[in-house]
């Protein structure tokens, strides 16, 4: 019988979603939709110091944001809960004490001051093979005296018992076989001070839990990998452990280490998801949303980053993504991070998009920026004109703004230095000769005609319409905006325009 996929993705609620974090959340997705599977959130909490209020509802928000919602959650609860770590706090500490009585952990008494005095001691300190028996632990203390330090309520840890000259080996689905020399591992904390696990148990228990088949998270988790595979083992769990694989890292624009939100703010584009702001200081960063990406360009272009279909497709809608998604085309390498790759995915989002996709989105823009709709099926009719020009969605309200408003200054350096009384007589006259039957192309041939008539060249006088129009040297075609302004509007515009020249 096939292995029911459940995978989860789980992140820590301290702050802001980086795209790292969207593109796990997605592979996890993919992965268990193509195989009719089930997609987890699970919310690691247990780091209370790092805890931050309102953090998880804006991971769930940016996930429905990219339409990857999740099969359980929090908020969805299915039969494997509670989907909170916090919340199954009690599983952890049973875990710990078994892998104690069973020789596999022990109890570190050791202040934090001890820790210090080590760490100046012992260059590159690790709590380990070679300096665990150094060290205040029921190791090294008679059972006596580890009975009496726990009546009395002292405070320790619980730390694994790493074993000398094993080697752990586990299959990564992207990487294949890796291998680990134990000597080289530290014995890592599984329980805090405060009863709470730390990631290393808490992932373990978690995923046995509830029966997770397959665990994606980044590449930088690879060094925690031993102790994970450890605990599987130790706690009677090794045939029931996921299959693991460790994505690459997305990396900074010049390929040299991961992208941080650090290289965001210096390089002037957007690492999360949705916009943060931190509850402690009132700082928003920037997220991609709000910068005015599509949420389809967004999945495309995270996708993207470390896989692809072995064709020259760039463009995936999810539903694509699902059907083509395959473990065996994610790279080992790491992907480097591209703004301008990713304004590209944008802009071929927006103009493949029906009109009434974007239609909600321009239309709120657009009141934002006070400018006024009355008519949503003119407002359709430019959308479908001027989609192909914007990158992003706030380049409508530029691109758009001057069908609604009268421009109120004009671009003077494009025309003033060229402008004489002869160009004035022709857009007098023009604004005279146009009326409602033309369309732009029999717009254009008047237009052409009585330049010619004028002794003007066409070319000299379609810039300076444009200007009039729109009041900058942007725009679809000028006949095109024209006609869709009306002969009224268009006549009213060539007057005001006029006099200002003059």
């Amino acid at each position: 019988m096939e292995q029911k996929v459940r995978v989860r993705f789980a992140p820590s609620p301290t702050g802001g979603l980086h795209l790292g974090g969207v593109r796990t959340a997605l592979f996890n997705y993919l992965f268990a939709k193509q195989h009719g599977g089930t997609f987890i959130l699970r919310v690691e909490d247990t780091d209370q110091n790092r805890f931050v209020p309102g953090a998880e509802e804006y991971i769930v928000d940016c996930l429905n944001w990219c339409g990857i919602t999740p099969d359980e959650s929090p908020e969805k609860p299915g039969a494997f809960g509670p989907y909170r770590q916090s919340e199954r706090k009690a599983s952890y500490k049973q875990y710990a004490a078994q892998l104690i009585v069973n020789g596999y952990a022990y109890y570190a008494f050791d202040t934090a001051e001890e820790l210090d005095a080590k760490r100046k001691e012992v260059p590159n300190f690790l709590y380990g093979q070679a300096t665990r028996m150094q060290m205040r632990n029921s190791l090294t203390l008679s059972p006596n005296e580890v009975t009496d330090l726990l009546a009395q309520n002292t405070p320790y840890v619980v730390r694994i018992y790493i074993p000398e000259n094993e080697t752990v080996t586990f299959n990564d689905m992207i990487r294949g076989d890796v291998s680990f020399e134990t000597n080289l591992v530290d014995d890592k904390v599984l329980l805090k001070a405060d009863g709470m696990p730390t990631y290393h148990l808490a992932v373990v228990v978690d995923d046995r839990a509830m029966e997770i088949s397959h665990a994606f998270r980044g590449e930088e988790w690879l060094p925690s990998a031993p102790i994970h595979i450890l605990l599987w083992k130790y706690l009677g769990w090794a045939d029931a452990m996921p299959q693991w694989a460790h994505l690459p890292l997305i990396l900074k624009p010049d390929g040299h280490g991961k992208l941080s939100k650090r290289d965001g703010d210096r390089l002037g584009f957007p690492v999360y998801a949705q916009n943060w702001t931190d509850p402690k200081t009132g700082d928003v960063t920037k997220g991609f949303k709000e910068l005015g990406f599509m949420s389809e360009a967004f999945v495309n272009l995270l996708a993207m980053l470390g896989w692809n279909d072995g064709t020259d497709q760039e463009i995936f809608s999810l539903t694509e993504l699902v059907n083509l998604f395959s473990i065996a085309r994610i790279s080992k390498a790491g992907a480097k991070f591209d703004f301008e790759k990713a304004k590209w995915y944008n802009h071929e989002w927006i103009k493949r998009s029906e009109v009434g996709v974007l239609m909600a989105p321009v239309h709120n823009l657009l009141t934002e920026g006070g400018i006024e709709v009355k008519d949503k099926e003119f407002l359709a009719k430019v959308i479908e004109l001027v989609k192909d020009r914007c990158t992003l969605l706030g380049d409508f309200v530029t691109q758009t703004g001057y069908f609604f408003n009268t421009p109120t200054s004009y671009d003077e350096a494009a025309v003033k230095p060229k402008w004489n009384t002869e160009k004035a007589d022709f857009f007098e006259n023009f604004g005279k000769k146009i009326h409602s039957d033309l369309n732009a192309i029999k717009m254009e041939e008047l237009f052409k005609s009585l330049a010619e008539t004028s002794g003007f060249k066409p070319g000299e006088l379609m810039l300076p319409f444009r200007v009039m129009l729109v009041g900058g040297k942007f725009g679809p075609g000028v006949f095109d905006i024209a006609v869709m302004l009306g002969v009224a509007e268009t006549q009213k515009r060539i007057e005001k325009a006029i006099s200002f020249f003059n």
